[in-house]
C-alpha cells in the first residue's frame, strides 16, 4: 500500500522518541506512533544525544527542501532487512504526521540539516521495519561522520 504524499513517515531513535527531551515540542499532532527498527550503527555522542549511521546501500534518497516531493518518495520498502555482519538492529519509533512541509522544516532546523551544506546530520530515506512486520521507507537523520561511543544494543538511552 503506497503512502499518500500528504503523510510524512519519520524514524526517530533519540530525543524525539516518546518520553525524551524533544518529543513534546516537535512531535505533537502525530497521527500514529509505533515501535520500529532499522539496520545501522547507533552512537552515543558526547553532547548527550545519539546518532545513527546506515549502510549506503540502504539509502533510497537524501532530503531536499522540496518537502512535499520528499514525502512523495515514501512507499513500501523492499523485503524485510535481515541482520547483516557489521550492522546492528537499531530500535526506535515510527511516526506518521499529516503536515510534511511544516514538520520537515522544523525537524531539519532542529537537526541542523540544510540540503547541500555540511552539518552533523543529513536526512535520509531508509527501510524501516514496523512492529507489525511491514517494511516501509521512512525518513531518518543520519550522522554525516560516525563518531562517539558505539551502542551495540541499538538502543538509546543505553
Amino acid at each position: 500500500m503506497a503512502k499518500p504524499a500528504s503523510l510524512l513517515l519519520m524514524f526517530f531513535y533519540g530525543t524525539l522518541k516518546q518520553g525524551q527531551s524533544n518529543h513534546d515540542r516537535f512531535c505533537q499532532g502525530a497521527v500514529h506512533i509505533e515501535a520500529a527498527t532499522t539496520l545501522g550503527l547507533l552512537y552515543e555522542l558526547p553532547f548527550g544525544f545519539p546518532g545513527l549511521h546506515v549502510n549506503r546501500d540502504h539509502v533510497q534518497a537524501i532530503g531536499t527542501r522540496d518537502y512535499l516531493a520528499d514525502a512523495g518518495k515514501q512507499r513500501e520498502g523492499p523485503a524485510p532487512l535481515a541482520p547483516a555482519p557489521g550492522w546492528d538492529i537499531v530500535y526506535g519509533e515510527l511516526f506518521i504526521f499529516e503536515d510534511p512541509v511544516r514538520r520537515l522544516a522544523a525537524l531539519d532546523a532542529l537537526e541542523g540539516y540544510a540540503p547541500g551544506e555540511d552539518g552533523l546530520y543529513r536526512r535520509v530515506l531508509i527501510p524501516v521495519q514496523q512492529s507489525r512486520s511491514e517494511m516501509i521507507l521512512a525518513w531518518a537523520y543520519e550522522l554525516t561522520r560516525p563518531a562517539g561511543t558505539h551502542l551495540p544494543s541499538g538502543r538509546w538511552p543505553a
